[in-house]
């Protein structure tokens, strides 16, 4: 199954947005496909790539507020940011996945000391 990109719980492969943090995670219609939307007062084209090169095909244009196919004029091409993708987030949410094996690995460790130290 597919995991959310900003929280890394694992999510039903149909979902439109994650069920735990509830990031938006396909278009409507497209599996598979991350639906942008616009987080500010001006719409989406006017920061986008396509509308900028009048390759942009969509009806919504000029005023779109959501697009599947938005590409950021300000990011370099082949960058991509996900939101609360820190080191710090990965190896909590590492934790919180592998915690019944680090547990298990804990009462081991303690054991041996114990025989060690008979």
């Amino acid at each position: 199954m597919p995991e959310c990109p900003r929280c890394h719980q694992t999510v039903d492969s149909t979902a439109i947005a994650c069920p735990y943090c509830r990031t938006p995670l396909k278009a409507y219609g497209h599996p598979g496909m991350t639906l942008y939307h616009a987080t500010e007062k001006e719409p989406l084209c006017l920061s986008c790539t396509y509308h900028e090169d009048d390759t942009c095909t969509l009806p919504k244009r000029p005023d779109a507020r959501d697009c599947m196919l938005y590409s950021d004029r300000n990011q370099p091409p082949g960058s991509i940011t996900l939101p609360g993708y820190s080191y710090d987030f990965q190896v909590k949410t590492w934790i919180k996945r592998n915690f019944g094996w680090l547990l298990l690995l804990g009462i081991l460790l303690v054991s041996l000391l114990l025989t060690l130290l008979r």
